[in-house]
């Protein structure tokens, strides 16, 4: 089975994860001024990344990102003085780091693999950043396992995943999320199956494909997986515009102080070993 969400998952994060972004600000190459376009844009979009993930004390210290997409996150990692490396499933993600690295002489190294075999030493790096990879793996659990064993003592993880209990999960599919938080209340961790409508409203390539898969997670359930860690915070972030009638809308932008840290889409996640 997890061969299997191995092989799709590296078929269909081959395309960019930001390739449909990148279309719809007009962006046709990678060139190093489309480049910094879609960075710019990307960090206006996700004006919190930045405060998520702290990179003031990043230099000279050995970072790890894992999940790629169009390099954004892990260009300002390296330029930021950390010795860089990243790990991706699929090779698309991997050779566009490379491009990056090479059309800006910058350090750092790519390589493709998967974390849930990962090939680094235990006790290897003082960072590992991954935003909005690991709930795709088929394990969420077993990598948040494997980041523990390869971070150094007193070392940091930076994660993203998926809310399941968000404001789009309680607007669009209410019944399921009730049942899964009653069962949280019960003590009881349900993994509610994910149908394709579901993962497509998350993650979906040019063709219209949605992600292979996709698991969502709660604050409860994330707090046994990183009980090993000594220390862990929780923030949420992220929301939709909210329809309100079929031409009006409140934009997102004005959304995210409010909606998006009480119940926002992604929880981004704080652990020191």
């Amino acid at each position: 089975m997890e061969q299997s969400i191995d092989a799709r998952n590296a078929r269909f994060w081959n395309e960019l994860c930001g390739s449909i972004f990148a279309q719809k600000i007009g962006i046709k190459d990678h060139s190093i001024e489309s480049l910094r376009r879609f960075d710019e844009a990307y960090l206006n979009f996700y004006p919190y990344l930045l405060k998520e993930v702290v990179l003031d004390d990043f230099a000279g210290k050995k970072i790890l990102e894992i999940g790629l997409g169009y390099g954004t996150l892990g260009q300002k990692i390296i330029e930021a003085g950390a010795h860089y490396t990243g790990l991706d499933i699929a090779e698309g993600p991997v050779k566009m780091v490379h491009h990056r690295l090479a059309l800006q002489h910058l350090p750092g190294a790519a390589v493709r693999g998967n974390i849930l075999g990962s090939p680094f030493q235990d006790s290897t790096f003082d960072v590992v950043v991954s935003i909005g990879c690991f709930h795709h793996t088929g394990s969420t659990e077993k990598c948040i396992q494997e980041t523990f064993r390869i971070l150094k003592p007193g070392g940091m993880a930076y994660i993203m995943l998926y809310n399941q209990f968000s404001f789009r999960q309680w607007s669009r599919w209410p019944v399921t999320t009730l049942l899964s938080l009653l069962s949280t209340l019960g003590g009881i961790v349900r993994n509610s199956e994910v149908d394709e409508r579901q993962r497509r409203s998350y993650d979906s390539n040019s063709t219209g494909q949605s992600a292979p898969e996709t698991t969502f997670h709660s604050i409860h359930e994330l707090r046994g997986m990183f009980s090993r860690f000594t220390s862990v915070r929780f923030s949420k972030q992220n929301c939709d515009d909210i329809r309100l009638f079929p031409r009006v809308a409140i934009p997102r932008k004005y959304l995210l102080s409010s909606i998006g840290r009480k119940m926002g889409l992604d929880i981004y996640i704080q652990a020191v070993k």
